[in-house]
């Protein structure tokens, strides 16, 4: 009889959802491993930047950063085809860098300019790009699991082997939308991957105060729905993952459960102050676990880099960075009009 982790006994006539705990890390080579690391840098650059223009005023209303969690993302989306699609919460900046956005683009949304991907109407928390098969950064906790289970719907329903990739957080796990889409998708083997970004708060409450079991990759289980837990600081531990639960989807196996056990450095919003944990917590994760560092000591340990080149890169990065705030700063502002647009579509 099979039974469960914990020895209990499971349901006759079911089978149980196969899982492992950790990822081998892939070979790669030192081209795509530089583009990790560039990637992931972007996406630091760019939210440093975007906390600046935050703290003049040139970016109004909510700012989450994803400082801290750029291995999840990047890892996550070296596997992804040309049909697969993405949609996330409203910590939301580093996936859109990650899927190939300008970052001028992105800056001038955040600054509500005309020149923004929703022409400075969507702001910080949703903005969208279907060149990119990007749908949005959602507002509402969870509200973008039942999203990316239609999406994925749609990649069954049209047979074009495509993926969705419905990131969401710890904050979000314990919401009822997340299980009924958990239920649909394993009933209807959707090819999406749930990924879970455990950075241990969920605005200001620790995962142990928030959830009566904290390994989230178990969440599917009642659905048969296999999971897995990774180390979200490892950008090659993440890819590794990635690429079995993408095999698992494209098979026509159904749903995947991934949870990326991340942190970030800043506070759940730009408003927030983080004062529900020490200061000395964050330096230890910063210095111990930091997944740019991380990839540049393997960069420069295997004779792949050396200082001055990842210096170089990181001049590149900050020059892209700057060029995005100065587009966003010279774009112009909506006209009072454009409230009254794309309200409403007449079929």
């Amino acid at each position: 009889m099979a039974r469960t982790a914990s020895g209990d006994a499971a349901p006759a006539g079911r089978k149980r959802a196969p899982r492992r705990k950790t990822a081998t890390k892939p070979a790669a080579t030192p081209e795509e491993l530089l583009g990790y690391y560039r990637d992931m840098l972007l996406i630091r650059r760019f939210e440093e930047k975007a906390g600046q223009l935050y703290g003049m005023g040139l970016i109004g209303g909510f700012c989450h950063l994803y400082i801290g969690q750029e291995a999840v993302v990047v890892g996550v989306q070296t596997v992804a085809g040309p049909n697969d699609t993405v949609v996330t919460s409203y910590r939301d900046h580093g996936h859109m860098l990650a899927c190939g956005m300008d970052a001028k683009g992105v800056m001038a949304e955040l600054t509500g300019r005309r020149g923004g991907y929703s022409l400075g109407k969507g702001g910080s928390m949703h903005m969208f790009s279907r060149e990119k098969n990007f749908f949005g950064g959602h507002g509402i906790v969870a509200a973008q699991v039942p999203i990316g289970t239609g999406l994925a719907f749609a990649h069954k329903y049209r047979g074009d082997g495509g993926v969705c990739f419905a990131y969401f957080g710890d904050g979000a796990v314990n919401q009822g939308q997340v299980y009924e889409s958990f239920n649909m998708a394993s009933l209807w083997k959707l090819p999406v991957i749930y990924v879970i970004e455990n950075n241990r708060y969920g605005m200001g409450t620790s995962i142990e105060r928030a959830s009566a079991t904290t390994e989230f990759y178990r969440r599917g289980d009642a659905y048969a729905i296999p999971g897995m837990q990774v180390n979200g600081m490892e950008v090659l531990e993440v890819k590794a993952a990635a690429e079995k639960a993408v095999a698992h989807a494209r098979a026509g196996k159904g749903p995947y459960v991934l949870e990326m056990k991340t942190y970030r450095y800043r506070g759940h919003s730009m408003s927030d102050p983080a004062k529900y944990r020490t200061k000395e917590e964050v330096s230890k994760v910063r210095k111990e676990s930091d997944p740019i560092d991380n990839l540049r000591d393997l960069l420069i340990a295997g004779g792949m880099a050396d200082e001055a080149a990842l210096k170089e890169l990181d001049r590149e990065v900050k020059a892209i960075v700057t060029e995005s705030a100065e587009f966003a700063q010279q774009s112009p502002e909506p006209e009072p009009e454009e409230l009254y647009t794309d309200v409403l579509l007449e079929g």
